[in-house]
């Protein structure tokens, strides 16, 4: 509430949430993660539909599979190599690699130009190599 009314009484803007592939897909393991950025989607197509008239845009990217310090554990093992989940993912991104931080900003820097997203409001964007176009995890 408060960024919205800064945000309009500057004239608009854009808000970015974060979901993931636990949006769309829920993974195995983390149910209540996956019914909580299910939601995310939800909330950011309420408020497109609420800001708008006010000239804020909304909209949400559902990263796919990033290694951070978190997902290493999970996803590689320690010579470098994959785990059994790493093996999975990859199996289920045609890509075949895991995301670099440059192409999740890459979406956040268009969704943030009005020049070239101002027409877009209340989606999610997918930055997943292709994931959610397999089969899943």
């Amino acid at each position: 509430r408060v960024f919205a009314k800064q945000m309009a009484a500057a004239g608009g803007g854009s808000i970015i949430n974060f979901g993931s592939m636990n949006t769309y897909r829920p993974l195995t393991r983390v149910a209540a993660y996956a019914m909580s950025k299910a939601a995310i989607a939800n909330w950011t197509q309420f408020l497109a539909q609420y800001l708008a008239p006010a000239k804020i845009r909304v909209n949400a990217i559902a990263p796919g599979f990033f290694v951070n310090d978190r997902s290493r554990k999970i996803l590689c093992t320690p010579e470098g190599g994959l785990t059994a989940r790493g093996e999975q993912v990859m199996a289920h991104t045609p890509a075949r690699r895991f995301g670099e931080a440059d192409e999740l900003l890459g979406c956040v820097e268009w969704l943030l130009n009005d020049e070239k997203a101002g027409f877009v409001t209340g989606i999610t964007v997918p930055v997943d190599g292709g994931f959610l176009a397999s089969a899943g995890v």
